[in-house]
């Protein structure tokens, strides 16, 4: 009986025991690759004709940085904010022409089914169809015109956050000791393998970070300001009545500000390498929202003068 039971529980066991070494294997390939990706960056710094006058290692992040963001991440920007542009400026302004229309055939069609009601009955119950219709239309122009918003808001961070966490374990296991990186300096760094002592590149990415938030506003178009005092106006009137409005935008740029917070007390505990790294491609992505607000701000500017009606004014000799 004993060795029939044993019998029986060592496939168990043994599938128990097999568990681990793969476990292992796994984090054996991460580990193998990332000390590749490591053997292949010392070497890339001491292989670029970098002037003597500039330290190599830190140099080459800068350089792999920019590199890296106009390859990748900057094609998804410009694809989102070319998908955002065609959100604001042709599906708003065409379903603001259709929703007349619409509007005008629901009154029509509540004469038609004898609606009873006070008038501000009517008032909610055109409202309330209105909406319907307007949500209805919005998600058809958006898809005909393939600038739907979550995957406009969604892909240039899944695109640029691979590339960032690798970049930063590779450039944190450059500076385990032994290292070259212990002997080179940088702007506060005394060496690129320790945390900056006077805390100075930490809190020049928060304060990057933090730009990219508040100068977001500086090339907002006469049309967007207009629907954002449209849309104050309406969440006053809603909590005038005494309803719970949460305004998505507010919510998102808080939660940004207080990452960029918490990003200077996390930056204060990284190796300088990856200081460095964090900065530059802080640096990086806010010179790119300006580029690009600049450049939808005038492309904006161009369509709206194209598309204007021209008004002609005769002048006597």
């Amino acid at each position: 009986m004993l060795s029939l039971r044993s019998a029986r529980l060592a496939p168990i066991s043994h599938v128990g025991r097999a568990r681990k070494p793969l476990f292992r294997t796994r984090r054996t390939l991460v580990h193998s690759a990332v000390q590749e990706l490591t053997n292949g960056f010392l070497d890339l710094a001491i292989a670029l004709p970098i002037p003597p006058s500039l330290p190599p290692y830190s140099t080459t992040v800068i350089l792999l940085t920019v590199a890296s963001r106009l390859v990748i991440t900057v094609p998804f920007s410009v694809w989102a904010k070319d998908r955002q542009w065609r959100a604001e400026n042709i599906v708003v302004p065409q379903l603001k022409r259709e929703m007349q229309e619409v509007h005008k055939q629901i009154l029509q069609d509540m004469k038609v089914e004898g609606f009873q009601g006070d008038k501000d009955a009517a008032l909610a119950e055109v409202k309330k169809r209105l909406d319907v219709a307007s949500k209805s239309r919005k998600g058809e122009l958006l898809k005909i015109h393939h600038c739907t918003p979550l995957p406009t808001m969604i892909i240039p961070p899944l695109t640029q956050l691979p590339m960032f966490v690798c970049f930063s374990m590779v450039l944190n296991n450059a500076c385990q000791p032994p290292t070259v990186l212990d002997s080179e300096s940088f702007f506060t760094l005394t060496s690129l393998a320790h945390p900056d002592p006077t805390a100075a590149l930490p809190i020049m990415i928060g304060l990057i970070t933090l730009a990219n938030v508040e100068t977001a506003r500086w090339f907002v178009g006469a049309a967007a300001l207009q629907r954002e005092r449209q849309v104050a106006r309406w969440v006053e009137q809603r909590r005038a009545k005494g309803e719970a409005v949460v305004e998505p935008r507010k919510v998102v740029q808080s939660v940004l500000r207080l990452a960029s917070v918490f990003r200077i007390l996390f930056a204060t505990m990284l190796p300088g390498s990856v200081e460095i790294y964090w900065a530059a491609s802080a640096a990086f992505g806010l010179v790119q929202s300006w580029v690009l607000e600049w450049w939808h701000a005038r492309r904006t500017h161009v369509y709206q003068r194209s598309s204007a009606p021209l008004t002609w004014t005769h002048r006597g000799r």
